[in-house]
């Protein structure tokens, strides 16, 4: 631990002087030993890598089954067409895969191409990668700080480390500091400067100790690398499904044969008829619907201002029931603000004096939105701003004469000015060190004596702001008589003007979205690199917390065994003082008790607990490439709002592809109703093997997609988030499969009856005409394409009946009807369409009764649920 080494101690560990720097001999022998100071890169996956893990998939594989099935039988166009289904569903997937890059290149583009190194006692620049362990580096303001530094020199020097420990405001380093504890957080070591980040002010020098992936960025590197791919809630949900499917399917064609041995059929046309239910129970259009959905999906949130990197990534959204975010940037504005003054001044509320010395002991400038220096110098200049002070015209008034620095000794900056020939002194700084050179306090407009009672009452006002997580600054001044002021005498006798409170603001809208989180069964939990007192004080303010017990820090968490800590992590909604490690730790603990974790974040430190999450989220303004690339979600307004919004629509897609899947395994189901209980009971199949086809891939499918289309459900954020283990069949919606199937299949058998006794034969006959059995088969396959376009409006809605939901709700589902019937009658009366599929010409007396019929499982359905309503009531 190089932070709690003295500087001699670590330059003769490296066997180098600060003066002369290593040899260039030796750097060349060390960076053999080392390798050159760069971060690894993953190799990307190729296309038809992409292309391949979108086929590894249960539905799939059945799917190429029943490709071979139809290859044997000679149903040439039916494989092409599934086989056209599986390219589709690969294309889709890949399409959006593709526009991801790897987060480790992403990585590595942050480090700068130069650093100033000094090198047999000369200072020269060279690429960062040269750099190796024993190196001497010159820090200044602007650069990047270019591998892991323990820091010899520290002048001035502040370092932005936000996007390595979350914090918004620069740290003040000092090279003499030294700690015994080896457990001091990243945001605490004041002697360590750390690849990538950025120096805000000052200047400094050290010895590299860390290069390439030991560095603290390279052990992020390497949590990214390590983490596996899982699969989404939808795609293991899917893939149970397939199982199933797979298992129902092979169950059948063993019934069948069962039958065939029992009845003594003919083995082979059994085979062929087996064929024909693997078909009918096989969904074949299923894969391509639910990826079609989510893209619709993905490009209607797009417009919201979320980009989905993966398809299956918009349904796992609607089962997020805990949102672990970063605070810098995403509750709050990533900004100083002054946010609260005090003024000893009880009749006079104006504090334009104080904002005064504020901006004369200053270097930051703020001009048309364009910012630089000091976060919190910034901070001043916008507040003097609001308070409509002409800051150009203050600064011309006002010459500066001298000044004294900023030291994180003295922690205060002082300056002196002229003014219509008065020379005065302003400093600025932390109050603490700010009272002990004050004597006296400007009252009511005039000076007074700074007694006991008035530094202690200033000092607990000043604690109060600190515990709202406040930066609390004062601000004191002096007349002098001439511009010969030496500095040791500046910062003495000065007379307190008052101090402000600054902070990181929140952002507007993220308390009622961390409500409207709370009313949707979603807990909200704040992992930030803040102080612990800081961090439970935002998370009251966001209401995510009550009391400080749920507040942990990243020491304490290291204190615990990974047991204990299991077993405790569902407890604590504010995780303070952490690192890249914890915060997967944290993701994954969360994961381990089953829950669909949600992380957000717009530093390179949030980028491993970004990628270990079931749904990473990254802000797309203020976020690094790093965070954008681990993430599965980039939001484009870096809005929280947009999470929540997110997460609602994804709550709708994933009941919109439910409505697709439940409406495909009910028609499915129906005509395997229609097949096994036909065939059971002797009779000639009522539907062939092309039939089937068509309707799974064309008239079913239409439907299908239209319903993943449907409208928001208004109260679906009063719904509590779905179980990780539920399965699409949850909430009776097995029962309705298995119902709805039943009547579509006794009605679509009641049509193939009706098909014999119109023409004065029965099913049951030995020997059928084959007019009579094409007639009943053309009846049968109308019947069942049109109960089951009817079948979709009551789909539409789980519980509420046909008339109290509106007819134009869902008008593209309107449309597919329409479209379904009119490809029905296209098959009917184009000449070669209908001898493809066995069909005759029916009369309009047939045409009534295949109306009829196909209102029949829409009828009953929807009296059902009027009826279970007026029960309710």
């Amino acid at each position: 631990m190089w932070f709690s080494e003295r500087q001699e101690e670590v330059l003769n560990a490296f066997n180098v002087t600060q003066q002369q720097g290593l040899s260039n001999a030796e750097a060349t022998l060390r960076q053999t030993k080392f390798g050159l100071n760069e971060l690894q890169t993953k190799k990307g996956k190729t296309i038809s890598q992409l292309f391949f893990a979108q086929l590894q998939d249960w539905l799939i594989y059945i799917l190429f089954v029943a490709v071979l099935i139809t290859l044997f039988t000679g149903e040439y166009i039916d494989a092409i067409i599934i086989l056209l289904i599986i390219l589709l569903n690969a294309t889709l997937g890949v399409f959006q895969e593709v526009k991801a890059t790897n987060a480790i290149e992403e990585l590595q583009k942050i480090s700068t191409p130069k650093a100033v190194v000094k090198r047999e006692g000369i200072t020269k620049e060279l690429d960062v990668k040269e750099l190796v362990p024993g190196d001497i580096i010159i820090l200044e303001a602007g650069r990047y700080v270019p591998a892991d530094i323990r820091l010899l020199e520290a002048i001035d020097l502040q370092i932005e480390e936000s996007a390595l420990t979350g914090e918004s405001i620069p740290c003040v380093k000092d090279a003499s500091v030294l700690s015994n504890d080896t457990h001091v957080p990243l945001g605490d070591r004041h002697n360590m400067a750390y690849m990538s980040t950025l120096v805000r002010a000052g200047r400094g020098t050290g010895v590299v100790v860390s290069t390439g992936m030991e560095t603290e960025i390279g052990k992020i590197a390497n949590l990214i690398s390590d983490e596996k791919e899982e699969k989404t809630p939808l795609e293991l949900r899917l893939d149970h499904l397939g199982k199933m499917i797979g298992k129902i399917a092979i169950s059948i064609c063993l019934l069948i044969f069962l039958i065939a041995i029992i009845q003594g059929r003919d083995l082979m046309d059994m085979f062929l008829l087996s064929v024909s239910l693997a078909v009918a129970s096989i969904p074949e259009g299923l894969v391509a619907i639910v990826a079609i959905v989510l893209s619709l999906g993905v490009t209607s949130m797009s417009k919201r201002n979320a980009i989905i990197r993966k398809l299956s990534a918009v349904e796992t959204l609607g089962s997020v029931n805990i949102i672990c975010s970063d605070k810098t940037g995403t509750f709050t504005q990533n900004r100083m603000k002054v946010s609260k003054y005090y003024l000893p001044d009880d009749k006079n509320d104006d504090p334009r004096l104080l904002a005064k010395a504020m901006i004369l002991c200053s270097d930051a400038t703020v001009s048309n939105e364009q910012a630089t220096g000091d976060p919190t110098e910034i901070a001043l200049l916008q507040w003097g701003d609001e308070l409509q002070i002409n800051r150009a015209l203050l600064y011309a008034d006002n010459q500066r004469r001298a000044e004294l620095p900023f030291d994180s000794n003295r922690k205060l900056m002082s300056t002196l000015t002229e003014e219509n020939n008065i020379y005065t002194v302003y400093t600025k700084g932390a109050l603490d060190e700010l009272m002990e050179r004050c004597s006296h306090v400007l009252v009511n407009g005039e000076i007074i004596k700074l007694s006991k009672q008035n530094e202690e009452h200033y000092r607990q006002i000043a604690e109060e702001m600190s515990d709202q997580s406040m930066r609390v600054l004062g601000a004191a001044y002096k007349n002098v008589n001439s511009d010969t002021i030496a500095a040791s005498e500046m910062e003495k006798d000065l007379t307190l003007l008052g101090f402000v409170g600054m902070n990181d603001p929140l952002r507007k809208e993220v308390i009622i979205s961390a409500q409207k989180a709370k009313n949707a069964g979603i807990i909200t939990i704040m992992i930030t690199g803040d102080h612990k007192k800081t961090a439970f004080s935002i998370a009251q303010e966001l209401q995510i917390t009550t009391a400080i017990e749920q507040v942990i820090t990243g020491r304490e968490v290291d204190n615990m065994n990974e047991k204990e800590f299991g077993e405790k992590v569902g407890s604590y909604r504010v995780f303070a003082r952490v690192s890249p490690e914890h915060k997967v730790k944290i993701v994954n603990a969360l994961k381990a008790l089953g829950n669909v974790v949600s992380m957000t974040g717009d530093g390179v430190n949030d980028a491993p607990s970004l990628k270990a999450a079931d749904i990473g989220v990254a802000m797309g303004i203020t976020g690094t490439d790093v965070a954008k690339s681990a993430a599965d979600m980039i939001l484009t307004d870096d809005n929280y709002a947009t999470i929540i919004t997110a997460i609602e629509h994804g709550r709708n897609i994933y009941n919109n592809i439910k409505k697709s899947i439940i409406f495909l395994l009910t028609c499915n189901f129906g005509e395997v109703v229609t097949l096994v209980v036909s065939l059971s009971l002797g009779w000639e199949a009522p539907l062939m093997a092309t039939q089937l086809l068509w309707i799974n891939l064309i008239t079913d499918s239409l439907p299908a997609i239209t319903l993943g289309m449907g409208p928001p459900q208004p109260a679906i954020m009063k719904e509590k988030p779905r179980s990780l283990h539920e399965n699409f069949f949850a909430g009776g919606a097995g029962r309705r499969v298995v119902f709805g199937g039943m009547l579509i299949g006794l009605t679509t058998l009641l049509a193939f009856c009706y098909g014999f006794n119109r023409n004065g034969e029965s099913p049951f006959s030995e020997t059928v005409d084959n007019g009579t059995l094409k007639h009943a088969q053309t009846m049968a396959f109308m019947v069942l394409v049109g109960s089951q376009l009817f079948y979709a409006l009551a789909v539409k809605s789980e519980k509420n009946h046909f008339f109290k939901v509106s007819l134009f709700s869902n008008k593209y589902l309107l449309y597919a009807i329409t479209v379904g019937f009119a490809l029905q009658i296209m098959v009917m009366i184009t000449p070669f369409m209908r001898e493809a599929f066995n069909l005759q010409v029916l009369q309009l007396r047939d045409w009534t009764t295949v109306l009829l019929l196909s209102l029949i499982p829409l009828l009953l359905i929807e009296l059902i649920k009027a009826l279970k309503s007026a029960t309710k009531k």
